[in-house]
């Protein structure tokens, strides 16, 4: 039989009826919190109806435990007997509610209800006040209500004291209420993109706080007491119309990161003290000097952005910044780069682009990091100090002995400028002792001595004990490890790749500050026992080996829980354990180019998530 036609007319009057896009009713709202939903937030004890459309929140979500339809489902079923799990002893208050991505304008007082309530999201709303009923939630921990157009907060909000992370970015706060302080749990605080354009004195009293987020504000200056807050590692003020900074961050000894991008600074202040420092973002602003103080103080920063500030000259001392991996330096007024860039061991990335810069060739330039820092390092080892018969001399070692031609060690005033021993790729067989010596009075803590043609590791090194983080004797002809790396009890970084080491001997158990292992292209059949006791290593770097087997027991890599990359490429691997795929804090493992069939090629290929995906699936139920 042929199908009805509707009529043209009325498809039309159909669709000017419902429309794809319209505000929902009230009626329309309730419908949407379905008995299915209400039974699992009983059994879950969580509650998701973000992206629903909704522009009233159903009245059942403040009551969802009284609600009639429940009541005769899970209380009052007479034709079947009820469930153990659906039974009323075994509901659950409501801990978490979701609403973000609606058109919500007002939420009910009725709030107040959700007494249990730990986690409360009203994200990407309408919103332009909360209710005061929004006091009563005593054990709320997580708020986030960005996205709206807030202006105000009730007075009852800063009573929630158990609050931890509080999101109120992309609002319309013209202030911070001063009682903010009173909220003494808070560990993370985001108000960027609003109009703030101060901050309450009293923030300082924010002692837990570790995370504050206030870029794309308006604000001109800082409270002094913001360097109270002692537990702060993450502090962005990018976008705001600050002209200075308070005189002492260093009393932020935990920062470890600090953006401050598009401001109005013209002078760094003083971070004696902020150790723990690694990233520091300050691009667009007008600095004109880099004070040598200023990298004498910040031993672990990594991450130096200068970009597109008024900086004349930098200084030599920026060689004692021994952990830059990025120096973005670009559209500045620069017209030299010192020499003592080039003892910079970990430096990767080093931008300086759109500076008037003399000393160097354009095209030099333009080929990028490795060929700048190639450039000084050979302009700077073309002036060895000679004596008058021509040996080259240690200038800083007090007579100490002369070497042969052709050896060119630093002397101490050059190691004491970046607290760095760099000898590599010089073809040495021996290095002598008085070296060290010097080393160890120019108080180094990095020492690379890789790309030559050493045998052995020279006993000299030794008498840097107490005071090494950083070790680097890749590429020479090693096959053991000295006893006397037991005295590196601060060594954060080793690399022993491309040597000829059989195995790794127990010394190597324990480094236990070590955090970077770098064994790649040796001759290793095992990782052995040690390694296993470097509970605190982030990074192991063993490929190229003849590895046959993966430990990931809970006495084996089970037991780094800190390991973050794993890279066991290029061995002789047959077996990859499912179990492997359970250390959830590996977020980097390369397994190619093993002899196993299990993961295939084209998983490995898609990474790490996919592989760990893949070895999970596979762990036996």
């Amino acid at each position: 039989m042929k199908a009805r036609q509707i009529p043209v007319r009325s498809r039309i009057r159909q669709q000017e009826l419902n429309p794809v896009f319209h505000l929902q009713h009230k009626e329309e709202d309730n419908q949407i919190l379905t008995r299915v939903k209400i039974k699992q937030a009983l059994k879950t004890g969580v509650l998701n109806l973000a992206g629903k459309g909704l522009a009233t929140v159903p009245e059942k979500v403040w009551n969802l435990s009284d609600s009639d339809e429940n009541e005769k489902e899970v209380r009052y079923d007479l034709v079947r007997p009820p469930q153990e799990d659906d039974s009323w002893w075994n509901q659950k208050s409501l801990t978490s509610l979701d609403l973000s991505s609606n058109t919500l304008t007002v939420i009910s007082e009725n709030i107040q209800n959700l007494a249990d309530l730990t986690v409360l999201n009203l994200q990407d709303n309408a919103l332009t006040a909360l209710p005061d009923g929004i006091g009563a939630l005593s054990k709320l921990t997580k708020l986030n209500v960005a996205r709206n157009k807030l202006f105000a907060l009730p007075e009852s909000f800063f009573g929630l004291k158990e609050l931890k992370h509080l999101n109120l970015s992309h609002n319309e706060f013209p202030e911070v209420h001063s009682n903010i302080s009173d909220l003494i749990m808070l560990e993370t605080l985001d108000i960027s993109f609003n109009s703030i354009n101060s901050l309450p004195g009293g923030i300082g009293f924010l002692v837990r706080l570790q995370q504050l987020t206030l870029n794309n504000n308006r604000l001109t200056e800082l409270p002094n007491d913001i360097v109270n807050l002692r537990n702060l590692h993450k502090l962005d003020l990018t976008k705001n119309d600050l002209k200075k900074l308070p005189p002492v961050m260093g009393e932020l000894r935990k920062l470890e990161c600090f953006y401050v991008q598009h401001n109005d600074i013209d002078e760094l202040p003083d971070f004696t003290g902020c150790e723990a420092l690694k990233e520091l973002h300050m691009a667009n602003n007008f600095i004109r000097t880099l004070p040598a103080d200023f990298c004498e103080n910040l031993p672990q920063l990594r991450v130096l952005d200068l970009r597109d500030n008024k900086i004349e000259s930098l200084p030599d001392e920026i060689a004692l910044l021994a952990s830059l991996t990025r120096l973005d330096l670009s559209n500045n007024t620069i017209s030299s780069l010192p020499s003592c860039l080039s003892t910079l061991a970990h430096l990767v990335s080093l931008q300086v682009d759109g500076n008037p810069i003399r000393s160097i060739r354009r095209d030099i330039i333009q080929c990028g990091t490795q060929r700048i820092l190639k450039t000084l390092r050979e302009r700077d080892s073309s002036k060895p100090t000679r004596s008058g018969d021509g040996a080259v001399r240690s200038t800083g070692g007090r007579g100490r002995g002369f070497f042969d031609e052709g050896a060119t060690f630093p002397d101490v005033y050059q190691m004491k400028k970046g607290r760095a021993l760099i000898v590599s790729s010089k073809a040495l067989v021996d290095i002598p002792e008085a070296v060290f010596l010097d080393a160890r009075e120019a108080a180094v803590y990095n020492v690379d001595i890789s790309k030559n043609k050493l045998t052995e590791v020279p006993s000299g090194l030794g008498q840097l004990g107490a005071q090494l983080t950083e070790l680097n004797v890749g590429f020479n002809l090693l096959r053991t490890v000295p006893s006397f790396f037991s005295q590196f009890d601060k060594i954060a970084y080793l690399n022993l790749s491309n040597n000829a080491l059989e195995e790794l001997p127990d010394v190597i158990g324990l480094l236990v500050t070590l955090r970077e292992l770098n064994v790649i292209s040796n001759q290793l059949r095992c990782l052995s026992s040690c390694v296993y006791e470097l509970k605190g290593l982030e990074i192991l770097l063993a490929s190229g080996n003849r590895i046959e087997e993966i430990d990931a027991s809970e006495t084996g890599l089970g037991a780094l829980k800190r390991l973050a990359t794993l890279d066991l490429a290029n061995n002789n691997i047959k077996h990859v354990p499912p179990v492997l795929g359970t250390l959830k804090n590996i977020t980097t493992l390369e397994l190619i180019g093993n002899s196993f069939r299990q993961p295939r090629h084209q998983i490995l290929e898609k990474g790490t998530d996919s592989i760990m995906s893949y070895l999970r699936d596979r762990i036996p139920q």
